[in-house]
């Protein structure tokens, strides 16, 4: 083997590595270190959209202030959002799709035999304790009258259990399972960090509530993956029921149309300035749509999300600011 070859072998291998680390599609098998294989499992590439959700929480607030305690607060709920309750919500669904995952990803660490089941069941339950303990952490630290984060996380629990769980098992159904991801990732972290810093109000939840169909075209990207195991076990995903090519346009509507519905709602708000950013931003989006995912989105959904979803939660967090501005 020449050295150029040796060195990208080497190179390929390191990057199914990180991969696999952070629970993306593509990976290998292989990893022996017990503790990577529970960060496998609680997919820490799908922490980066809740945690942001909690930022634009807190902008909407209109509350927050750069103090060492804020600060310490942001982080600590980040951390309920995030590596807890994400890595919770990710755990159970590796447990719950393992034969499923044996079709569609092999190496990950259930189907692989990395980990054996008692040990998953184990992490489930040490995350599921440790985010019901900080969110009550949190409501006390927040002086909450009403435990308001405890129910959110209480909430985003029970959804994240009925979504992979038998009977209801949510994601066998396209629409109802991918609005439920959608709300884990925008609506819960985002009234979360909300009601962090301020009073959490109907019309915050509706907006988050709206801005979640946003997110339900987000879901859909990740059941490009899965199409052929989704078949084979009756999960009725989008990509399944639609065709491919249809579930795509689906998903690049959901995203565009529903981000220009909020920019709308700001113009109502008289956040002008905000709204055309935020219509600005759907722009980058609608133009890496159309030279990547849907030309082929079972070939190109990572470089689509890598490339269109930082203009998405810009503009969460453009939204979010002009809530705070305009003091709801």
């Amino acid at each position: 083997m020449s050295e150029s070859t040796q060195s990208q072998s080497e190179a390929a291998s390191r990057s199914a590595k990180t991969r696999q680390l952070l629970g993306m599609k593509g990976a290998a098998a292989g990893e022996t270190s017990i503790w990577k294989i529970r960060l496998q499992l609680m997919k820490p590439i799908t922490w980066i959209p809740l945690i942001w959700g909690v930022v634009c929480g807190a902008a909407s607030s209109g509350n927050y202030t750069w103090q060492t305690e804020n600060v310490l607060k942001s982080a600590a709920c980040m951390l309920l959002a995030g590596p807890i309750l994400a890595g919770y919500t990710q755990t159970l669904n590796e447990y719950y799709d393992r034969e499923i995952d044996a079709v569609n990803e092999p190496y990950r660490p259930i189907p692989s035999g990395a980990i054996p089941l008692p040990q998953v069941i184990t992490q489930i339950w040490v995350l599921l304790i440790a985010g019901l303990g900080l969110a009550i952490a949190l409501d006390k630290w927040a002086e909450n009258q009403f435990p308001t984060i405890t129910v959110i996380a209480v909430l985003g629990v029970l959804i994240a259990y009925i979504y992979s769980a038998p009977p209801l098992k949510l994601k066998q159904n396209g629409w109802l399972g991918g609005y439920a991801l959608g709300a884990s990732y925008i609506a819960f972290p985002w009234c979360t960090g909300h009601a962090l810093f301020g009073e959490l109000n109907w019309q915050v939840v509706v907006f988050t509530v709206v801005y979640s169909l946003a997110g339900l075209g987000i879901a859909i990207v990740n059941d490009f993956k899965s199409v052929e195991g989704d078949k084979q076990f009756g999960l009725k995903s989008l990509p399944v029921v639609f065709g491919v090519k249809k579930a795509a346009w689906i998903c690049a509507g959901m995203i565009d149309i529903f981000q220009v519905a909020i920019a709308a709602y700001l113009i109502y708000l008289h956040q002008n300035l905000y709204a055309a950013i935020l219509l600005l931003l759907v722009i980058p989006q609608i133009t890496f749509q159309d030279m990547y995912f849907l030309r082929d989105p079972l070939k190109n959904d990572v470089k689509y999300q890598a490339s269109a979803q930082p203009f998405l939660v810009l503009g969460m967090l453009v939204a979010g600011i002009a809530l705070g501005h305009a003091g709801i």
